[in-house]
């Protein structure tokens, strides 16, 4: 194990969602200090000053010319690629917000920044650490599914609940054009906890976009930036080795996203899991039994705690969820355990493992090729709604190259963090 090094962190964008993160990277023993930059100043000062952080950067480029160690992407989705690539360039570790790109040629210029700079990469996808796909990767391990030739993700959150003001709150005046962003391009939270879970990748899809008709100007193909007009998109995967996966994006959708976003449905020779709103059941040849204790989080703090000020009352829940029975809590530092938590446990996980890669010079969960596993599929997926559903290859960058795999891996979920730290 390497002796950990602790790193000083920089946080680019001050909105809705940086601010629950900046306390926890600031509460790791291995983050030195924390550092936050925001187009709108005033933005970064209010979340330095609410939260002490270690101070403000007037630019993006002046925090890359700095000795900042890290940097923390919290910018909108669609902008994500180029800066971790001009980070990664500057010299610095990147912790990524999702998604990890909108095409194919980003996804390839980061990985190819992380292969020649030796710099850590992670995406932040809150799917890894759900407790579904906790669970799921445990009985794979344990090979209870058998041969898992099946398995569904869906990301069920409907534009009404929460969304309309979070595009507003970062999109400004003209925030329908941002609004529009296409289903498909934000496949993450649906794709990675089955990929997360099963291994392996996509290697074709075929995908089905629907076509909004609420009229409101949002997915409105005349003022979205991306020309979009899909609300939901359905697409069917082929996967390597065989078998396939059915993933959902729905922002239109009478469902309680606030209750669970994401949900999934895994299938084996041997067994089967199935996920809904508040039920999980493992199911063999012999019989079922319920589960959902196991997955079930509890609010770790009230919804109208201060630093959710800025944040819709429909967004709150996934904001303050808590660690479920399924999650290692040990593995995690004592410091963060002492703080809310969020997406379903998912954040302090996320923190974690991306200072223990740093600090110890290991490949952590999500690295790149991981990413981009949980990213492309989304792209090439809208590519095909565009040709109406239009069969098409889904390419893959492989595994991390050898010198990077045979590091000291950060630990996942599956294994206990808390021990390699000694």
């Amino acid at each position: 194990m390497t002796q950990p090094t602790p790193f000083s962190l920089g946080i680019v964008g001050a909105g809705q969602f940086s601010g629950q993160f900046t306390k926890l990277f600031q509460a790791h023993p291995y983050v030195s200090s924390v550092y936050v930059t925001d187009v709108l100043p005033e933005r970064a000062e209010a979340l330095a000053e609410q939260q002490g952080l270690s101070g403000t950067f007037p630019s993006f480029e002046a925090m890359l010319e700095s000795d900042v160690d890290a940097i923390g992407i919290f910018t909108q989705r669609w902008t994500h690629g180029p800066l971790v690539v001009q980070a990664l360039r500057a010299g610095k570790h990147v912790y990524s917000a999702v998604p990890m790109a909108i095409s194919v040629e980003e996804i390839g210029a980061i990985i190819e920044a992380v292969r020649e700079t030796g710099l850590t990469y992670m995406m932040g996808e809150t799917s890894y650490y759900n407790p579904a796909t906790v669970y799921a990767r445990q009985r794979r391990a344990e090979g209870a599914f058998g041969r898992i030739f099946y398995a569904e993700g869906d990301y069920v959150h409907d534009m009404d609940l929460g969304f309309y003001a979070a595009y507003e709150y970062s999109g400004g005046p003209e925030w329908k054009r941002t609004a529009s962003y296409p289903p498909m391009l934000y496949p993450t939270h649906s794709v990675g906890g089955v990929i997360g879970a099963i291994g392996g990748h996509a290697v074709s899809v075929s995908c089905i976009g629907v076509r909004d008709d609420r009229g409101d100007g949002v997915f409105d193909r005349e003022v979205s930036m991306f020309h979009n007009d899909f609300s939901n998109a359905t697409a069917l995967f082929e996967l390597a080795g065989g078998g396939s996966m059915r993933i959902n994006e729905f922002r239109r959708v009478g469902y309680p996203s606030h209750l669970r976003e994401s949900r999934f449905r895994y299938f084996g020779t041997d067994g089967s899991f199935e996920q809904l709103v508040e039920t999980a059941v493992w199911q063999d040849k012999e019989g079922f039994s319920d589960v959902s204790e196991q997955l079930k989080t509890l609010p770790t703090m009230s919804h109208d705690d201060p630093s959710l000020a800025n944040v819709d009352p429909a967004l709150r829940d996934a904001f303050v969820s808590g660690l479920a029975p399924v999650h290692d809590a040990a593995r995690l530092p004592e410091e963060l355990r002492r703080l809310p938590s969020g997406h379903e446990g998912s954040h302090h996980f996320l923190v974690d493992d991306f200072a223990a890669a740093v600090a110890t010079r290991s490949l952590p969960p999500v690295n790149a090729w991981e990413a981009a596993r949980y990213t492309l599929p989304g792209i090439v997926a809208h590519e095909s709604a565009l040709r109406g559903g239009e069969r098409l290859p889904v390419p893959d960058f492989g595994d991390a190259p050898g010198e990077l795999s045979a590091r000291e891996i950060a630990p996942s979920s599956s294994a206990s963090a808390g021990e390699a730290r000694g």
